[in-house]
């Protein structure tokens, strides 16, 4: 399924990427980085920076970090077991967060949101992609894109632009 997921959300996580703008000095965290292929495909913009991968599960864990393995081992890439409830960072750490496919199984979306606005620096980017049909399907809240935007910005973010393709949706939050 990892490898699937892989393949599958390449073209809509490079679309959603080119709605910011990513330092080759970056501190980039991806939550929910499942098979590893997006903490790749940052770590092909950012050159000197760092990239943090977290999943709650311990087989993403690893197989992003297999996939990853070059960039792992030289500590370009961290990746850890973890929930995007509690994650293990400090206050404004992150100049971009990255969320494809993932934000609809968060345990708490609402209070998850001011958790990831913890961990963001002023005026860092939250990249939110995901396919439009499964907001309807997975959530039972925030099902469109305009009740996203209002979570965002009624939980620490100053701006919130969303971009919709046919079947896909992003929304970038500004704190």
């Amino acid at each position: 399924m990892l490898k699937i997921m892989n393949s599958a959300h390449s073209k809509m996580t490079a679309w959603g990427l080119t709605k910011i703008k990513i330092a080759d000095t970056a501190i980039v965290l991806d939550i929910g980085c499942g098979g590893g292929q997006t903490l790749r495909t940052l770590s092909n913009v950012v050159k000197h920076g760092e990239i943090y991968g977290v999943d709650y599960s311990k087989k993403a864990v690893a197989t992003s970090s297999k996939k990853n393995i070059k960039d792992v081992r030289t500590g370009k890439i961290i990746v850890k077991q973890a929930s995007v409830s509690s994650m293990p960072f400090s206050e404004n750490f992150f100049d971009v967060i990255t969320a494809v496919q993932t934000h609809y199984f968060w345990p708490d979306l609402k209070n998850d949101i001011v958790e990831v606005n913890r961990i963001l620096k002023s005026g860092g980017n939250f990249l939110l992609v995901s396919e439009l049909y499964k907001i309807n399907y997975h959530m039972k809240e925030y099902k469109t894109p305009e009740t996203l935007r209002e979570l965002l910005l009624k939980n620490g973010f100053s701006n919130v632009n969303v971009f919709q393709s046919k079947s896909d949706l992003c929304l970038v939050g500004i704190k």
